[in-house]
């Protein structure tokens, strides 16, 4: 890999790392910053990286990272550039949880997170409309994006089996109906089963922790953590939502506040919304324990990514493959869409935040301004704001 790139996707992903809020509309950043700003790929790439990490396990918008950096500069590229992204969330919410276990919770930056939600939800809303123009140009991709939000929003499908019956409906469209047929009944009789079996108790670490019992080891919060990077669908929120209820509920390492209060720092945090991993592991085993945390649930991202890609870039030419991800495509913009609802009463809960939602998607569409100004800028709306109420 040349320095020049070396240096351009490490300092790319640092600066993400360090200043991009918004949990899953993060991807929208770097769909504005690598894609449209510095055409590292085109729009159909991007796409497909897109379709690719939604339908895997793990943390996506590391994995989407991976993605862009092995696009710019292969395997060490992919490798550099989810190393940056994370690194610095793991160092600001290390010490943020430093401070908090020596002061307790503290309200921090509430004005500069209150500003920061309309902004990152208008990055978002760009961006899948700007990668939608290319990915639903005719009726077909419009009933596949409408059919995949529904299933999103209606049905008990998760993101990846969504997209999954997405490529089988392409292939049957664009490729072959035989083997688009075989795909989506072997598809249909696998998300039976998984929701036949959905009754039985989740995966979790065999060693139950209960409160007032030893407390957890590394090997346990690397047990524990690792699973969960490697077992869990859905992205970011979903994941929080399982440590949640693990972690509270079942193992019993931290109380329904303490949890809470790491949420609260992981909002703090900019990268990653995972990194509420190496908050849990300080609160157990200190900083080893945030170490082991942070690593294992982020490590199945990496080994996943840094395996398949190079698969990927071979397959992805065959003819079956493309015509699954011209299926996929159109699905993800409409899975995508619904996240977009789900955020928006969070994201802009007033008209002060809905007129900040607006004034940066004109910046975006018209002048073209970069995503990391926008947000610095929606920052200092919000403290503004907090201040002078």
């Amino acid at each position: 890999m040349p320095v020049s790139n070396w240096k351009e996707i490490a300092s790319s992903f640092l600066k993400i790392g360090c200043m991009a809020y918004g949990g899953p509309a993060i991807m929208g950043i770097m769909q504005n910053e690598f894609q449209e700003k510095r055409r590292w790929l085109d729009k159909e790439r991007f796409l497909e990286g897109l379709s690719l990490v939604n339908m895997l396990p793990g943390a996506g918008a590391t994995q989407l990272g991976i993605f862009l950096g092995y696009a710019r500069g292969g395997w060490w590229g992919g490798l550099l550039a989810g190393l940056c992204f994370v690194l610095p969330a793991l160092c600001i919410m290390l010490a943020l949880t430093a401070a908090y276990a020596a002061l307790g919770a503290t309200p921090l930056m509430q004005g500069a997170l209150y500003g920061l939600g309309p902004v990152v939800l208008a990055i978002f809303v760009v961006a899948v409309y700007r990668l939608g123009r290319n990915a639903v140009t005719g009726p077909v991709q419009i009933a596949i994006a409408v059919a995949a939000g529904l299933a999103m929003a209606l049905s008990p499908l998760g993101v990846a089996m969504v997209l999954a019956l997405a490529g089988g409906v392409g292939i049957l469209l664009f490729a072959s109906r035989r083997q688009g047929l075989a795909v989506l009944a072997a598809l249909v009789f696998a998300a039976a089963l998984l929701h036949w079996a959905s009754g039985a108790p989740p995966l979790t670490p065999e060693s139950r922790v209960g409160a007032g019992e030893t407390p957890a080891g590394l090997l346990d919060i690397g047990a524990f953590f690792l699973k969960v990077g490697a077992l869990t669908f859905g992205g970011g929120l979903t994941m929080i939502a399982f440590v949640q209820e693990q972690v509270v509920n079942q193992l019993h390492w931290l109380t329904p506040r303490e949890f809470v209060d790491g949420l609260a720092l992981g909002q703090f945090t900019p990268g990653p919304i995972l990194m509420v991993a190496a908050y849990v592991g300080f609160k157990l085993a200190g900083v080893a324990g945030a170490l082991v945390g942070a690593v294992a649930i982020f490590l199945p991202s990496f080994i996943l990514m840094l395996s398949l890609l190079p698969v990927f870039d071979r397959v992805r030419k065959i003819g079956w493959m493309r015509a699954a991800i011209r299926g996929v495509s159109p699905a993800v913009i409409g899975v995508l869409s619904v996240s977009l609802i789900q955020m928006a009463p969070h994201a802009v809960p007033d008209m002060f935040a809905a007129s900040v939602f607006v004034m940066t998607a004109l910046m975006l569409l018209i002048w073209r301004v970069g995503a990391i100004k926008l947000m610095l800028g929606g920052a200092l709306l919000g403290t503004l704001r907090d201040r002078l109420a």
